[in-house]
């Protein structure tokens, strides 16, 4: 499954989005969360209790979102207002959340790359400064990528997420080209397709499930592959 309409002499820079195009996230999100509870049973037991019922774990965050409306955005932030909140709810102190996120999120930069990862990293860098675009708070930097990266750019740092085309230019700026010139590459049709269309780019979509392009995005990416070395190939790096 290899499609290609990319104009490869047009490209001068590259963004690329995180989770499930490098590395799959969930995996890497439950062993985050595991080491958060760990941590909460030796802090503060009774917030643990909470935060092992779903429903509860899931009202904390709804009222979360709904308290910080301007802050959506910012996953960092949610997750740790949340844990506040089961803090406030369990009668423990609050100023533990903190640290409780602290050890969540040194747990989530442990990532397991897909095999394709490093070595397309590596030949795609060699050629475009490489620009990591995320709605997520894994950091390329404490992930240990940060050589293959000319910068990284977050929706937390920019105050909106994908698919809102201003970290899309955002990213663009970053890498330091023109939109136009830019190539997003990512695996998620509406956040990464949907928005680096609506914000000028190239969109290179890394389909590793063989999905469908969902008919109810306008337009269509420039190449569909379904991992990295074939798009690697497409670009002749």
């Amino acid at each position: 499954m290899i499609e290609h309409r990319l104009d490869v002499a047009r490209i001068r820079a590259i963004t690329i989005d995180l989770d499930d195009t490098l590395w799959p996230v969930w995996p890497t999100i439950e062993r985050a969360e595991q080491a958060l509870r760990a941590w909460l049973d030796a802090h503060a037991p009774a917030a643990a209790a909470l935060a092992r019922d779903a429903n509860t774990a899931r009202r904390a965050r709804q009222q979360t979102l709904a308290r910080y409306p301007d802050r959506t955005h910012d996953l960092g932030h949610v997750r740790r207002e949340a844990i506040r909140q089961l803090l406030a709810w369990s009668g423990e102190p609050t100023h533990l959340a903190e640290p409780a996120f602290d050890v969540f999120l040194a747990e989530r930069q442990r990532v397991t790359l897909f095999d394709d990862a490093l070595p397309a990293l590596t030949r795609l860098g060699a050629r475009y400064p490489l620009v990591a675009l995320s709605n997520g708070n894994a950091d390329v930097y404490r992930v240990g990528l940060g050589e293959h990266f000319h910068a990284a750019v977050s929706a937390a740092q920019v105050g909106v997420g994908k698919p809102d085309a201003r970290i899309f230019l955002a990213g663009a700026q970053a890498a330091g080209a023109d939109n136009a010139a830019v190539l997003h590459i990512g695996d998620d049709a509406h956040l990464d397709g949907a928005g680096g269309l609506a914000a000028g780019m190239q969109v290179a979509w890394i389909n590793r499930r063989d999905e469908p392009w969902p008919p109810a995005i306008e337009g269509s990416p420039h190449a569909m592959t379904g991992e990295l070395l074939a798009l690697c190939d497409l670009l002749g790096v």
